[in-house]
């Protein structure tokens, strides 16, 4: 396979790069080379990211924009919305106001979870404790599918007169849904409306939900009907994206038609999201004809094609078989201007692996390296975990060296355990000591050293040794007896 020496030969022309300062030290090294270098440099400490305040005070000029500003700081990496909040009302430059509160602790409950977002609740005034926090609290207790505690806020918030708006009563739906209780949803539908509550858009939305996961037709379109008929509510192209899905899975082909049609006359004409929905569901319907009109549609009316627009429509293709177009589409999202996502290519690489054509999945990761782009981790896990299925553990050692090589310590990935293990097991019995070593030494980088790293190692130099007392034997024999050795 030609994967292993175009890795190389890359991997010579990034550290040439790097060494010279052209290019950038992937974050697993970086980490490595840092920690060496500031112990070189004594005194010198480490740069500190830059906080929002510090970012704030060095601007100066009065009529300098903050709002820009603050969403950029907040786009970096490990820094949240939360601190934003928190910074700008512990230095007294904004004065919370409930809603304010209400927006806080919900970012709390997020980052921090439920039990912090109950203790910033409790030490708020009575003053701030108004409908928002209370509404704000509710759902994070509905987010972490905290049923009881839940239903008693809910209860606590009635008597406090906080629930006269669709919102607690469709967190609570949403909870039900979440926790597969889809026959309490209509129930809590019912009880608003008995209440006064005006039901919204995503209210009768997540009830035409309910209704299909159980197969009921007919109170889904009752549901639906009702929804149409109300003269506060405007049925979009989302509802019947909904409906449509309920009655694919219901095998109703000819009412999943007509309910895509109808969405298809609610949607913007730019509405990406909505072609992303619809492509997809007509990809569920097998229907190639519709998909690709759809696409040729959203390519001629959007302006902007993204990342994830590419992937949609590269799993329904692949869902079709429709491997030619595939590959058409993509050259075409390679010649684009979008931002090199390998999330994209992966949607193929995986269709590849599934029907076996290792060649094509290999070829797809040369083509990367020849363009000198370099395919991150996941990709070359996902051939080299179809490998180890197939139990060619030597070829999936070699790839996995790439997939250590190009691993980033915040990318979410880390090798499959049982895969390490068959090589670990693999280079233990076969490997060369400074393969193990050097394999190691990798690994180490993703995984703390374990026994299974310390036994593959182990096992090698065992060998080793084996090798050596057995060439020393032989020769020992030709000096002492060389008469019986060349018999």
């Amino acid at each position: 396979m030609a994967s292993s020496s175009l890795f190389a030969a890359a991997r010579r022309l990034l550290s040439l790069g790097r060494r010279r300062g052209l290019l950038p030290i992937p974050p697993s090294r970086a980490v490595a080379s840092s920690s060496r270098s500031n112990s070189a440099e004594e005194g010198t400490p480490p740069a500190r990211p830059p906080t929002l305040g510090s970012t704030l005070w060095l601007l100066g000029n009065p009529g300098t924009l903050l709002v820009p500003e603050i969403e950029l700081w907040a786009a970096r990496p490990g820094n949240h919305l939360r601190d934003v909040s928190e910074w700008m009302n512990l230095k007294g430059h904004i004065k919370f106001l409930s809603k304010d509160h209400a927006v806080h602790l919900d970012l709390i409950g997020h980052i921090h979870g439920v039990r912090v977002a109950e203790t910033y609740f409790n030490n708020l005034s009575d003053k701030d404790k108004t409908e928002k926090p209370y509404g704000a609290l509710l759902n994070c207790y509905a987010r972490e599918l905290l049923v009881d505690k839940a239903l008693a806020h809910f209860q606590k918030m009635k008597e406090l007169g906080f629930v006269f708006t669709a919102l607690p009563y469709n967190n609570l739906m949403s909870l039900y849904t979440n926790i597969g209780q889809h026959e309490r949803v209509p129930l809590v539908m019912a009880e608003m409306k008995s209440n006064g509550i005006v039901p919204d858009n995503f209210s009768y939305r997540i009830c035409i939900n309910s209704y299909g996961t159980r197969a009921d037709f007919f109170g889904l379109e009752n549901t639906l009907e009702e929804m149409e008929c109300e003269p506060q509510i405007v049925v979009d192209w989302n509802t019947y994206a909904v409906v449509a899905s309920q009655y694919i899975k219901g095998d109703l082909r000819e009412k999943a038609y007509s309910a895509l049609q109808k969405a298809e006359a609610k949607k913007g004409k730019k509405d990406l999201d909505a072609y992303r929905h619809l492509i997809s569901l007509y990809g569920h319907l097998g229907d190639k004809s519709e998909v690709k009109r759809l696409w040729v549609l959203q390519m001629s009316n959007c302006q902007r094609h993204l990342n994830t627009d590419y992937t949609n429509m590269f799993a329904v293709l692949v869902k079709l078989d429709e491997i030619a177009e595939a590959e058409d589409l993509l050259k075409e999202w390679e010649s684009s201007k979008n931002e090199l996502d390998f999330k994209v290519p992966n949607v193929l690489l995986r269709w590849y692996c599934r029907k076996g054509l290792m060649d094509k999945a290999e070829a797809l990761l040369d083509g990367f390296l020849i363009k000198g782009k370099m395919p991150p981790s996941t990709s070359w896990e996902i051939v080299a975990s179809v490998y180890t299925e197939k139990g060619d553990v030597a070829r999936a050692y070699e790839l996995t060296k790439n997939a250590l090589y190009m691993y980033a310590p915040n990318s979410g990935w880390v090798p499959s355990p049982s895969m390490i293990e068959m090589i670990l097991k693999y280079l233990g019995d076969e490997g060369e000591v400074k393969d193990v070593e050097a394999f190691i030494d990798l690994l180490k980088v993703a995984v703390p050293m374990n026994s299974d790293m310390t036994e593959a190692l182990s096992r090698a130099h065992a060998r080793e040794k084996k090798r050596k007392l057995k060439r020393q034997r032989k020769l020992v024999v030709r000096i002492l007896l060389p008469d019986l050795d060349c018999q």
